[in-house]
């Protein structure tokens, strides 16, 4: 009875190992602008107050070694940038249409502040949501709603523009494609909402759109996802058409389809599906290659009842296994949950343990921004220390293309104290990182990386290291946007 009593601490120890974290690995978190959730945390705050703000989530992320942002540029109709496609946002200045004093091109500062802080940017768009609210004075008058009345459905309490129509799917692809040449984002994101949530007692009239657009023997639920599926298909083909490397990627909401509705679903009870209810097939779009990277939204705790966390997860890890798939973890819920295993600090920490154990699944994504920022301090310590205490380096777009990539002529090598100093110059167009490598008996340990941009090509790069890590050697190389990396170059920095 001792033995097993000396036993058992062991056995609790193997138990609740945190799996290692692999080389690749995808930290992400979601940055809303809609109703200001994340950021701006006011509209009407000044500008510094707003780049403060931002700023502030970016280095709370960066600590963690999270190494994407993936941040809300148009919510409904509107714009986070400059364009004549949409009008300025109201989150970002209060009124809609008005542009921000002093703040002008607000997407290029957020682009490189992430960048600078060796964090991929990932411009996340809602392609079919036109209006939050049927208040619709408080939109400017370029919004669609007033200019193409004709592409807009009122649906429950929102308007939403008519997936149905191919003037609507043309629009959204010149935004994609203007923010594709015009800005250095790293991925084109969209979430879960394509065709909206079912609203009971109303109905989304698009009756006549299918009649004029809908094959004959298209059933009404066909042809609404073969919209969808257009949609997605040609944003991709625009994307790769201009940037190649430039990924995309989409988190749709977390269940396919139940199994009681079809033998390949998965074992939930959801209310709604994607499949079904939504008209979006995500497992489509991976099998023909559409995307870089699926991130389906898992909100639930571990062993949900109706909607197990641990069953969802396997599910995607076992039906989507040809993409990067990322899970979407909902963070907001933590201590703020009917479920009352979300009031356990361990319940985040599980998740990415069981992501990490599972074959296809190649990282998390965290919703929201605020939900870890000043609270929670023993599930962000648990991060820090057993998950995410190393950088990791992002996964690459799955068009990879085979290049070799030089190494930056290295201008110099300054170490003060423990922050490293390095200036390099290069000709190379293609964004990459620099990574900066500990290195004892031939193993390789990433402790810092940093963005290098299209557009940048010459500069200086600072990594903070610790006193341990400067006892070994100390070398570089880079990585470029498709994954290829360079030789190592070892640096003398004593």
């Amino acid at each position: 009875m001792r033995r097993f009593l000396y036993i058992l601490p062991i056995l609790f120890t193997c138990a609740c190992a945190t799996v290692k974290a692999p080389k690749k690995e995808f930290r992400g978190v979601w940055i809303a602008t809609v109703a200001n959730i994340d950021w701006p945390k006011h509209p009407n705050d000044d500008v510094s107050k707003k780049k403060k703000d931002f700023i502030e989530i970016l280095d709370f992320y960066q600590k963690m070694n999270f190494n994407a942002a993936i941040v809300q540029v148009r919510t409904a109709g509107d714009a986070l940038y400059p364009t004549n496609l949409a009008p300025w946002s109201r989150y970002l200045t209060g009124t809609e249409g008005k542009a921000p004093s002093g703040f002008e091109e607000p997407l290029k500062w957020m682009i490189n502040e992430t960048h600078k802080r060796g964090m991929e940017f990932h411009a996340w768009l809602n392609p079919y949501r036109a209006t939050v609210s049927l208040d619709t004075s408080l939109l400017s008058q370029k919004h669609d709603y007033y200019q193409h009345p004709d592409w807009i459905i009122q649906y429950g309490k929102k308007n939403y523009y008519n997936p149905g129509l191919p003037a609507v799917r043309e629009k959204f692809n010149k935004i994609i494609e203007e923010l594709a040449t015009t800005y250095e984002v790293d991925a084109i994101h969209f979430d879960d909402y394509f065709y909206p949530y079912k609203v009971e007692g109303d109905t989304f009239d698009d009756a006549a759109t299918y009649a004029k657009y809908g094959l004959p023997s298209q059933s009404l639920e066909d042809w609404r996802r073969s919209n969808v599926d257009s949609l997605v298909q040609n944003v991709h083909r625009t994307i790769k058409k201009h940037k190649p490397w430039v990924q995309f990627g989409i988190s749709p909401f977390g269940v396919w389809k139940n199994k009681s509705t079809d033998p390949m679903g998965s074992d939930t009870k959801a209310g709604q599906t994607t499949y079904e209810d939504l008209f979006a097939d995500p497992v489509l779009w991976v099998q023909e290659g559409w995307l870089d990277y699926l991130a389906p939204q898992v909100y639930w705790s571990m062993d949900y009842p109706v909607a197990s966390h641990k069953i969802i997860t396997s599910w995607w890890d076992q039906h989507t296994p040809n993409t990067n798939l990322y899970i979407g973890n909902g963070t907001y819920k933590i201590k703020n949950n009917a479920d009352k295993a979300w009031d356990k600090n361990n319940e985040i920490p599980k998740q990415l343990n069981f992501a990490r154990e599972l074959d296809h699944i190649d990282g998390n994504i965290f919703f929201s921004a605020k939900s870890l920022i000043g609270q929670h301090k023993k599930v962000n310590e648990k991060l820090q220390k057993k998950y995410y205490r190393l950088p990791a380096e992002n996964p690459g777009p799955l068009n990879k293309v085979v290049r070799e990539v030089q190494l930056p002529a290295i201008k110099s090598v300054q170490l003060n104290e423990q922050i490293l100093n390095i200036c390099v110059n290069h000709t190379d167009e293609i964004p990459r990182f620099l990574n900066l490598y500990t290195s004892k008996k031939e193993k390789h340990q990433l402790v810092g990386k940093q963005y290098i941009s299209e557009s940048d090509m010459e500069g200086c790069y600072q990594f903070q290291l610790t006193k341990k890590q400067l006892r070994n050697d100390i070398q570089i190389n880079v990585s470029d946007a498709y994954g290829n990396e360079s030789a190592m170059l070892p640096l003398n920095v004593n």
